[in-house]
C-alpha cells in the first residue's frame, strides 16, 4: 500500500502489533463462545463437533499468543513491563489524528 493511500485511509497506524492483539481477542472470545455452546449441546453429534472446533480455536490462541510474545508485543511472564507496553501504546493511540 503506498504511503498517500496509508495516510489517507490511517492505515499507516495499523500494525502487525494491533492486528495481532485484535486476532487475539477475537480468539479468547471464539473459546469462550464454544465453551458455553458445548456445554448447552443437546446431542453427542454436536458436542462432537464443538469440542473439535473448540480445541481448533485453542490451538489458534496458542499461535497468535506465541506470535506477540516472540515479537515482542505481549509479556505475559512480566506484568509490569506488559503495563509499560500497554500505557506506551494508549499514549501513541491517544496522539494520533482524528480520522
Amino acid at each position: 500500500m503506498s504511503s498517500i493511500i496509508k495516510n489517507v485511509t490511517g492505515m499507516n497506524a495499523m500494525t502487525d502489533q494491533v492486528i495481532a492483539s485484535d486476532l487475539l481477542i477475537a480468539a479468547k472470545s471464539g473459546i469462550k463462545s464454544y465453551g458455553i455452546a458445548l456445554s448447552e449441546a443437546a446431542t453427542p453429534e454436536v458436542r462432537n463437533v464443538l469440542c473439535d472446533q473448540l480445541s481448533k480455536a485453542v490451538s489458534l490462541h496458542e499461535q497468535i499468543f506465541s506470535y506477540m510474545k516472540d515479537n515482542g508485543y505481549y509479556n505475559a511472564y512480566d506484568p509490569e513491563q506488559q503495563l509499560r507496553m500497554d500505557i506506551q501504546n494508549a499514549d501513541k493511540a491517544l496522539s494520533l489524528p482524528n480520522a
